[in-house]
């Protein structure tokens, strides 16, 4: 179908009418295979009545089109036996009269091709395949067209309500009692009554799983209420009554005209999928062609419009989908436009993802009787999007998170699919007695569910609280600053393969050439230097070449940046943009690194070598600030707040370090115990670096040595002594020990931040 849509879009055959073309093609493939046609009657229309060479197949395919969108008895006009053994398809889908396409023959066997899968074996579910394979991957990811398949759309829809109903059905299959009967019907009742919309319904697979499964559900009551016996005796018209479960219990909102008309179709292809199996129960035939009931699709921008319009709230059951995969980096200007509007309440808004915005409407859209799930970048759950973006839903809407699929990979039905890493929350402004967290030890197997108290907005089991960007620690201890950032075009920077040749040609340089701490280069043992000019005399930079050279190479590149800013110190050529070295010994942290690693390698250097800004860095810290941050204690915060890169942890100072509770309780004897297991660490470290291995060499954890393995275990033991606890039995109750923790230090911050502003509003 992608290289059929190809074919035709290079030979002239312009959107949208190309897009129109191959949704009616699509619903034809499946209803020659489902019954909705009689067998194979489109294949052999398009093998009888068209040429081989194709020229007359767009006319023809016109022809067929038009009796498709005809009742039977207003075919007067049509004495063609072959064309008149198609029913009617009322809907709409056949309804616009659409210019020929111009076909060859390479296309016409193309379309046979196609003709020939086994159309019945496929679920509607994919359709949004067929979207995204003939879509340029630029134009998915403008506009987030990434389509989810059955196996996490069960993920979402299990919790939200669908494993209530299974277990509502199987305590009503239990039930011998003589109110069976009305319990079951009741039961069908209140599967007819949910309604279900999808503000971000791409081409309908959420809707369409969901359909199928209701329908499901509603046929094991059916076969309930009527035993063997009793379904054997009923007649064609009895089965056509049974059902109550229809396509327009679903409402979707989708930008684009295509995936919004192939969501429609999908639904109307799951409903004869549906009614193909209740006819197998019953032994009768049943069809809704010509269809009775339509799904509800609109094509519109969800962000501009109310969703009350197409479904108002208090007729809602479920809002759920999985909304555009878009970063603020990749938002286009109308985008941008559409977020600063739906989230005008939220400061810093422009760094959310652009999913932040449904969640908001969400949020405003729902009642309390209303539940909702929405698929997102994982990035929602972590970093500094947490503290913008949930400070205003817990606040302003009162929003509780009912279920989380912790970070998992995200699968797609199509091919060149994104490659992202994804979460699953559930939430309502109701609160409920169970919430689950799923729980995944490989991102791309399946979750085990654990049962918790509360979950936060970073998907763990702990109080409500967002950690915010503050730019010192809530803790007395060493600030931690950002690295020095060159900004220079690499001109400043010295690879360790030109070390030795620009120092034989500039002797002179030496002193100025200094060892340059990158965050890849200290995991990997790599060497790199840099040009440390800070403080070199003018006659030194004027009168060695290699220096004069780099020197005016970085003062030309600065010149050319189109940021204002960067242009602005092309006056200062000779030096790093931004300078934070200091003169004292500091502890190293790089800003990446693997999430494999149990535990992120820091380390201790001299001042003179230099901190990259791929790095931070913390004067004036010792050996207990040190054990700190490499402890497990440590690692569970970083795990839970800090923002990604893909899975990868992305440390950064003012979200991860300046927001994390230190043991303040602990006692010197403590302190003194964390720094000896600290040296421990250390130590086991440095007889393996002596001899040739690397950090990411001693931190992966299957070549982890069981010595240093040993040292950062005793310096856990040292670590949660000092938080006052012998031993925490799990993951789950350090995090929630370090919320809390963190609840109670931030608490006078937060009264004294609401005095401060009382005053000021008062002398206003």
């Amino acid at each position: 179908m992608a290289r059929l849509h190809d074919a035709l879009a290079a030979g002239g055959y312009a959107q949208p009418e190309l897009e129109r073309l191959l949704v009616r093609l699509l619903f034809c493939l499946f209803a020659d295979d489902t019954g909705v046609f009689e067998p194979d009657s489109f294949t052999l229309f398009i093998e009888n009545r068209t040429r081989e060479d194709g020229y007359d197949l767009g006319m023809q395919l016109a022809r067929l089109f038009q009796v498709l969108d005809t009742p039977e008895e207003k075919r007067g006009h049509v004495h063609d036996e072959e064309l008149l053994v198609f029913p009617y398809i009322n809907g709409e889908l056949f309804s616009e009269q659409l210019h020929f396409a111009e076909f060859n023959a390479d296309m016409r066997n193309a379309l046979l091709a196609a003709c020939r899968f086994k159309w019945e074996r496929i679920s509607p579910a994919v359709f949004g395949s067929l979207f995204q394979g003939v879509m340029e991957k630029k134009e998915r990811r403008q506009i987030g067209a990434h389509y989810t398949s059955e196996r996490d759309i069960l993920k979402l829809i299990g919790p939200l309500f669908l494993d209530g109903l299974h277990e509502e059905f199987a305590q009503i299959a239990a039930d011998r009692s003589t109110r069976r009967k009305s319990r079951l019907e009741d039961f069908q009742a209140k599967l007819r009554g949910i309604k279900c919309l999808d503000p971000a319904c791409g081409c309908g697979n959420f809707l369409v799983i969901a359909y199928r499964e209701l329908r499901r559900l509603e046929l094991e009551a059916l076969k309930l209420l009527h035993d063997a016996d009793v379904r054997q005796q009923l007649t064609a018209t009895e089965v056509q009554l049974l059902s109550k479960v229809d396509v327009d219990q679903f409402y979707g909102i989708e930008i684009e005209m295509w995936p919004s008309r192939i969501a429609e179709t999908a639904l109307w292809l799951m409903d004869h999928q549906m009614n193909r199996e209740l006819s197998e129960a019953f032994g009768q035939p049943y069809s809704r062609i010509p269809l009775k009931k339509s799904p509800h699709i609109r094509c519109d921008n969800a962000l501009r419009m109310d969703w009350n319009d197409l479904l108002p709230a208090n007729e809602c059951s479920y809002v759920l989908g999985n909304p555009p995969f878009i970063g603020h980096h990749n938002q286009t200007p109308e985008q941008k436009l559409d977020q600063y509007d739906v989230l005008s309440n939220i400061k810093a808004n422009g760094v959310l993802d652009y999913v932040c915005n449904w969640y908001v409407l969400a949020a405003r859209y729902i009642n309390e009787s209303i539940r909702c799930a929405f698929v997102s970048t994982n990035s929602i759950s972590q970093g500094e999007q947490v503290g913008i973006l949930w400070s205003e839903l817990y606040g302003r809407y009162k929003l509780k998170i009912h279920f989380a699929h912790r970070t998992f990979s995200w699968q797609s039905e199509a091919t060149g699919a994104a490659h992202v890493h994804v979460v699953i929350i559930g939430f309502g402004k109701q609160n409920v007695d169970c919430k689950y967290i799923y729980e995944y030890e490989d991102i791309r197997g399946d979750p085990k569910a654990i049962q918790v108290h509360n979950i936060n907005a970073y998907l763990a089991d702990a109080p409500d609280v967002c950690v915010i960007n503050r730019s010192q620690s809530i803790c007395d201890v060493p600030q931690m600053k950002w690295g020095n950032k060159p900004t220079d075009g690499g001109h400043l920077i010295i690879e360790a393969t030109d070390y030795e040749t620009f120092l034989a040609a500039n002797p002179e340089a030496k002193p100025y050439v200094k060892p340059l701490v990158c965050a890849h280069e200290f995991l990997h043992g790599e060497d790199r230097w840099c040009l440390w000019l800070k403080d070199a005399p003018p006659q030194v930079i004027k009168n060695v070449p290699g220096l004069y050279e780099r020197v005016e190479a970085v003062r030309e590149f600065r010149s050319k940046s189109k940021a204002a800013s960067t242009r602005a110190y092309a006056t200062m050529p000779s030096v790093f943009r931004q300078i934070a070295q200091t003169a004292r010994p500091y502890v190293l942290v790089p800003l990446h690194t693997s999430e494999t690693r149990t535990y992120i390698p820091f380390g201790f250097f001299e001042p003179d070598h230099i901190v990259h800004n791929s790095c931070s860095f913390i004067p004036d810290a010792n050996q207990y600030h040190f054990g700190i941050i490499s402890s497990a204690m440590h690692m569970v915060w970083v795990k839970y707040t800090c923002g990604r890169i893909k899975s990868d942890y992305r440390y950064t100072k003012d979200i991860v370090y300046n927001n994390y509770p230190w043991p303040v309780e602990a006692s010197e004897k403590q302190k003194e115990a964390i720094a000896e297991a600290a040296q421990g660490v250390l130590d086991a470290r440095k007889k393996y670096l002596d001899g040739g291995s690397t950090l990411a060499d001693l931190y992966d954890p299957l070549s982890m040595p069981a010595d240093l393995l040993k040292a950062h275990q005793a310096l856990d033991r040292a670590v949660d002594l000092a938080y006052g606890r012998r031993k925490f039995e799990s993951e789950r109750e350090r995090v929630e020990f370090l919320f809390s923790l963190y609840e109670k230090l931030t608490a006078p911050l937060v009264v004294e931040e609401k005095k401060k502003r009382t005053r000021r509003k008062s002398s206003a």
